[in-house]
C-alpha cells in the first residue's frame, strides 16, 4: 500500500503544478517543485547522517542493558499486555523489552531515545518472521502505537507559543493529552479488530484502565501548576529519568562483572549501518512529500474543505488550522513551520492558533515514522499498516478539534 501512496503524491504533485501552469499562468511552478525536490534530497542525506551518532549511542546502551538483564526486568512490566495484542511474539523474547522502552520513550516527549529504541524493537519483531520484506501483525500494531503515541510533555509547543506571545503557552496541554489519546485508544482498537485479537480480554482492559487512570492523575497534577513551573518539571522529569537510565544500566552492567565498554562500542556498530541503510526510503518519501507540498495540492484540500463546510452552514473557524493537520503526518518540520505562522497571522491565543498547537502536539508525523522504521529492516510490503496508522491520525485530529471547540470556544 505505501508505494501506491507514494506514487499518488508524486501524481497528485504532477497535476496540481500543470493545473497551476496551464490555468493559472504560473510558469515557475515546475521549477518551484523540481527545486524542493533538489532541497529534500540532500535533507533526507543529513537526516540520516543526524541520526548515526545517537543510533549508535542508544544502542550501545541497549546493547549493555540487554547483556546485563535490566531489559528482561523492565520487559516483565508490560509483558502480560504485550503478549496478548501481540501475541506473534513470545512472552520472553527481546521485542517485549525494546518495546517497553521504546513506548516508555514515546510517553516521556524523550525522541532521541525513541527511534533508537523503536529500530531496535522492529529489528528484534523482524527476526521471529521467516518473510523478511512483509510486516508481520506485531509490526503493524506497534507502528500504530508509534505514530499516535501519547506524549506527556510536548516542551516544544510550549516554547513556540510562548515564543508568539501567548498569555499561557501551555493552556493546550490537557486538550493535546485527551487528543493523542483519543488517537492512541482508536489505532490500538481500530488495528486489534483487523487482526482479530479480543480487545475485551480482561488483562487487557487491565492494563488500559491502569494507563489511563495514572494519565488523569498525571493530567491532574500538572494542569494546577503555573506555566513556568510545569515547564521547568515536566522537563527536569524527562531529563532525569533518561541520565537515570543511562547510570543504572552501566551501574548494572559493571555488577554483572560485564566489560560495559567493549559491550557499548559492538552495540553502537550498528548505529552506523542502520543510519545509511534508511536513506533509500527517507529518500524516497521525503522527496514525495516535498513535491506535493510544493506543488499546492496542500492548499487545494484545504480550500475545498472550506467550500464545503461552509456550504453546509458549519462553523469554518477550524479550517484556518487545517494546513497543519494535512501537514503533520506529513512532515515535522513543515507541520511545525504552519503552526508558528498560524500563530503569528491570527494570533497565539486565537482558536486558529490554540488549535494549530494541539494538533502540533497530538499526532505524529506518520510517512516519516513509517520510512525510517520500514527502512532499518528492509520490509518493502507494509500492508495495511499505512490504513491503520491513517486511522489513528484521523482520530487525533478530529479529537484535537473538537476538544478546541470545548476549551477555547
Amino acid at each position: 500500500m505505501l508505494h501506491k501512496i507514494w506514487l499518488g503524491f508524486i501524481l497528485s504533485a504532477f497535476i496540481a503544478t500543470c493545473y497551476s501552469v496551464f490555468v493559472n499562468g504560473d510558469l515557475g511552478n515546475f521549477e518551484v517543485v523540481m527545486q524542493a525536490v533538489t532541497d529534500m534530497a540532500k535533507t533526507s542525506v543529513e537526516i540520516a547522517l543526524g541520526l548515526i551518532g545517537l543510533l549508535a549511542f542508544w544502542l550501545g546502551i541497549f546493547k549493555v542493558a540487554e547483556n546485563s538483564g535490566l531489559i528482561a526486568k523492565f520487559s516483565k512490566v508490560l509483558a502480560p499486555f504485550l503478549t496478548r495484542i501481540m501475541p506473534e511474539i513470545p512472552k520472553d523474547h527481546p521485542a517485549i523489552g525494546s518495546i517497553t522502552m521504546n513506548m516508555s520513550a514515546n510517553i516521556l516527549g524523550l525522541d532521541n531515545a525513541a527511534t533508537p529504541f523503536g529500530i531496535k524493537a522492529m529489528q528484534d519483531m523482524q527476526s521471529l518472521t521467516p518473510t523478511k520484506d512483509t510486516l508481520t501483525n506485531a509490526q503493524i500494531l506497534f507502528l500504530v502505537l508509534n505514530t499516535s503515541s501519547v506524549t506527556l510533555f510536548p516542551i516544544a509547543v510550549f516554547l513556540y507559543r510562548a515564543e508568539q506571545g501567548a498569555a499561557s503557552p501551555t493552556d493546550v496541554f490537557i486538550p493535546i493529552l485527551l487528543a493523542t489519546s483519543a488517537s492512541t485508544l482508536v489505532g490500538l482498537i481500530f488495528t486489534c479488530v483487523v487482526q482479530g485479537i479480543n480487545i475485551f480480554n480482561r488483562i487487557i482492559l487491565a492494563y488500559l484502565v491502569i494507563i489511563f487512570s495514572l494519565l488523569a492523575t498525571v493530567i491532574l497534577y500538572f494542569s494546577s501548576l503555573a506555566a513556568q513551573e510545569l515547564s521547568v518539571q515536566s522537563s527536569l522529569i524527562a531529563n532525569c529519568a533518561l541520565f537515570s537510565f543511562v547510570v543504572i544500566v552501566l551501574v548494572a552492567g559493571y555488577r554483572k562483572k560485564q566489560n560495559t565498554y567493549e559491550l557499548f562500542v559492538e552495540g553502537a556498530k550498528q548505529g552506523f549501518d542502520v543510519a545509511i541503510s534508511i536513506i533509500p526510503y527517507l529518500l524516497a518519501m521525503l522527496v514525495a512529500i516535498a513535491m506535493l507540498r510544493a506543488s499546492g495540492v496542500m492548499e487545494m484540500a484545504t480550500d475545498g474543505i472550506s467550500f464545503v463546510v461552509a456550504h453546509l452552514g458549519m462553523d469554518t473557524r477550524f479550517v484556518d488550522a487545517l494546513p497543519n493537520a494535512l501537514m503533520k503526518p506529513l512532515s515535522g518540520s513543515g507541520a511545525r513551520a504552519l503552526m508558528i505562522e498560524t500563530m503569528q497571522f491570527h494570533g497565539a491565543d486565537s482558536f486558529a492558533g490554540r488549535l494549530a498547537s494541539v494538533l502540533q502536539g497530538s499526532t505524529e508525523t506518520t510517512f516519516y515514522v513509517l520510512a525510517v522504521y520500514l527502512g532499518a529492516v528492509g520490509v518493502k510490503h507494509s500492508r495495511y499498516a499505512v490504513g491503520c496508522c491513517l486511522v489513528a491520525d484521523l482520530a487525533g485530529i478530529t479529537a484535537a478539534i473538537l476538544v478546541s471547540y470545548w476549551f477555547f470556544g
